[in-house]
């Protein structure tokens, strides 16, 4: 191995690249010429969404699942089906996708940001604790990158404050929790099947509940409003067709074949990673909590510290992606201070805005999510961890070759300050 940067010149650790996603083969053929042949493409009249339907709130927990266009929608479908309403106040993290608090946004309800635990990258709940008002209603949880959260004590404080918990668990399929699965802790559970997700169809998502009520309520919401013993053009309460198709239950039921293997792999080589990344002065991977019996790893993240380095994230991440190492920075700002939330650009969502009566977006105080968003947090796609022991060596090899050599090489190539 060169010892000197590719980046500067030298020869990259790796010229081989990691494994591609999605993977996918023979059975998703099969699966999805069987329903074009069939001439049944919708999933009021087929078996597939059905029958995915099924194995996943099984294998997460919960008798009830309702497969959606995709995971921004079902966290709209939960919220409505828990009876949020204009003005309405819902607890979010700032560090997450935008769909975790635009859905709060599109129920007519306020998001309220609270900060996330550093070392973890999720949701405090003493933060929670510190936000709730007389007009909070529920707490959206992001079990991010696929660590759950600490939901013990998060279902606590919603339980003494009578709030609904809807996990956000698009990061997450098959994590657990003390040895239960996300998405049936809290009453609700919402999976995403984009095409970056661990499990994927290329769209989709599936809302998952326990409670009969609640999974009523999700039913109507995602058929138009209709109820099961009503007629085809009877609707009783607002709702659209956010019904996902039978050709991605095809596509889902042959992945979710596949997933089993997948999330075994990505969880050994994550905690290998865990193990090696954790020696390196500068580098601090995910804290995984001890009530994490399985972690999804839908991202590898861990923290840099540039005062320890000598250099900034950016040549960081530039240093490490000429090795041969594709990694990225995250969600790059906070969302409040995106420009949807500070400038309130809610079109009709009147129960969004602040209106003199609340503080701006831009007033959150969040100071772990900045340093996390704006300085300190890296990101390996889960498709990496896919991959054989000896290419996550590779990962290793390069991390280490650039904290290292960036020493020597990159210190003067960016700024010293690192507050």
């Amino acid at each position: 191995m060169s010892e000197t940067l590719a980046i500067c010149g030298g020869s990259p650790v790796r010229n081989e690249p990691f494994p591609c996603w999605p993977v996918w083969g023979e059975e998703e053929e099969r699966s999805l010429l069987s329903v074009l042949q069939s001439g049944v493409w919708g999933k009021m009249q087929g078996t597939e969404v059905a029958r995915f339907e099924k194995n996943f709130a099984e294998a997460h927990g919960a008798r009830h699942g309702f497969g959606v266009c995709n995971g921004t929608i079902a966290l709209k479908i939960a919220l409505l089906a828990a009876g949020i309403e204009a003005g309405d106040e819902v607890i979010v993290p700032p560090y997450t996708f935008v769909a975790t608090a635009s859905a709060v946004v599109e129920a007519n309800a306020r998001p309220v940001f609270v900060d996330i635990d550093l070392e973890t990258s999720c949701i405090d709940p003493d933060a929670i604790q510190r936000a709730i008002t007389d007009r909070t209603r529920a707490i959206i949880v992001v079990h991010l990158g696929g660590l759950p959260c600490e939901m013990d004590r998060i279902m606590e404080i919603a339980k003494r404050h009578n709030l609904i918990v809807i996990e956000d668990a698009c990061h997450a399929p098959g994590a657990q929790y003390r040895g239960r699965p996300v998405g049936s802790l809290g009453h609700f559970g919402c999976f995403s099947f984009q095409s970056c997700k661990n499990v994927s169809a290329g769209e989709g998502g599936i809302v998952i509940t326990d409670d009969d009520r609640l999974a009523g309520a999700c039913w109507s919401t995602h058929n138009c409003g209709r109820v099961p013993e009503g007629k085809w053009y009877e609707h009783h309460q607002i709702g659209g067709n956010y019904r996902l198709s039978e050709f991605q239950g095809a596509l889902l039921n042959a992945q979710w074949d596949r997933y089993q293997e997948q999330l075994q792999r990505r969880e050994k080589n994550g905690l290998y990673l865990d193990r090696y990344l954790a020696e390196i002065p500068g580098i601090q991977p995910q804290r995984r909590t001890v009530d994490c019996t399985r972690h999804a790893y839908h991202l590898y993240s861990f923290r840099i510290d540039s005062a320890v380095l000598g250099f900034n994230r950016e040549t960081f991440i530039d240093a490490l992606q000429a090795e041969g190492v594709p990694c990225s920075a995250g969600y790059p700002i906070p969302l409040y201070r995106e420009p949807l939330f500070a400038n309130e650009a809610f079109g009709p969502f009147l129960g969004a805005r602040s209106n003199g009566s609340s503080s701006s977006y831009l007033e959150s105080n969040c100071p772990c999510c900045e340093t996390l968003s704006t300085r300190q947090g890296v990101w390996l796609e889960h498709r990496l961890l896919l991959a054989e022991q000896s290419d996550i060596d590779d990962i290793v090899t390069a991390i280490t070759k650039v904290v290292e050599q960036g020493k020597k090489s990159l210190a003067n190539e960016t700024t010293t300050d690192f507050s």
